[in-house]
């Protein structure tokens, strides 16, 4: 017996990673929901089923409402991919809080609210993935994406603890980090920046900024390849909770961890002295 096709929302389908992920997912013959600001994408259905909702992350309220939609339109929903977002450069000092509250409605708060919506679906099932598109960002910033880093360390953190709550229900989280991809992310359509500019930081968050507003066009990852990627880790039987995307990507994930590590030994008898004596436990 042919297995049923599998449903997924994609958020963000009309553009960069998420345009890829869907017309893979397309040419499996499964179903893509995609949403888009304005509800359409340049997407064929190819040997699959396209459906196209709109939906603005920076403006709350229709969350719940789309997946209702997605669910309702072939009665399941196999996958929820959280892939709309975009980056905010610039250092921590000079982002205002219209702006820092902006990137967190888009990639954390919008994504949690999805996710809220899409768990009850999931949980009458006991079957689902949940896939988080996060960042490099997310595990190893740099200077002058430290507000975005920040939203996607809360992605990090929520997705965590959230695949250890519902693994007993049959469900799986995967938090996918890419390093630079080959798409519009660096461009205006997808990158802001950060509206004040502060002298004292331009060999630091200024020099990161400098760098990879002249990446674009020249990033190493592969967006069709990063797809398949993500393809893999859904239909693998035992799929990641974190998969890295691009060799830039587990570097600094490496080097992330090394430094880590020495850290951590290097203070090992600070953070052991602060417990009680033996005899006082």
């Amino acid at each position: 017996m042919s297995q049923p096709r599998k449903v997924w929302l994609v958020t963000g389908a009309s553009r960069g990673l998420g345009r890829e992920l869907a017309r893979a997912v397309l040419a499996r013959g499964d179903v893509v929901v995609g949403t888009s600001r304005d509800g359409t994408a340049d997407l064929d259905a190819g040997a699959g089923s396209l459906h196209m909702l709109a939906l603005d992350l920076a403006a709350p309220g229709r969350e719940a409402q789309v997946v209702e939609q997605a669910h309702a339109l072939h009665g399941r929903l196999d996958v929820l991919v959280n892939n709309a977002g975009y980056g905010l450069l610039g250092a921590v000092e000079e982002a205002d809080e219209v702006e820092t509250a902006r990137v967190f409605d888009v990639n954390f708060f919008g994504p949690l609210r999805l996710i809220r919506a899409a768990l009850p679906f999931l949980r009458e099932r006991r079957g689902g993935h949940i896939v988080n598109l996060s960042s490099i960002a997310g595990i190893a910033p740099m200077a002058g994406s430290g507000l975005y880093a920040a939203a996607k360390f809360a992605l990090e953190g929520m997705s965590e603890s959230l695949a250890q709550e519902v693994a007993p229900l049959g469900l799986r989280v995967t938090v996918v980090e890419p390093g630079a991809f080959r798409t519009d992310f660096l461009s205006s359509q997808s990158i802001r920046h950060a509206p004040g500019r502060i002298a004292e930081y331009a060999a630091t968050s200024g020099k990161v900024v400098s760098y990879l507003d002249q990446l674009q066009g020249k990033q190493l990852g592969d967006p069709v390849r990063g797809a398949r990627a993500i393809i893999e880790a859904v239909e693998s039987a035992e799929p990641p909770l974190h998969l890295l995307l691009g060799s830039d990507a587990l570097n600094r994930a490496r080097e992330k961890l090394r430094k880590l590590g020495e850290e951590f030994d290097r203070w090992e008898p600070v953070s052991l002295g602060t417990d009680f004596p033996a005899g006082d436990r």
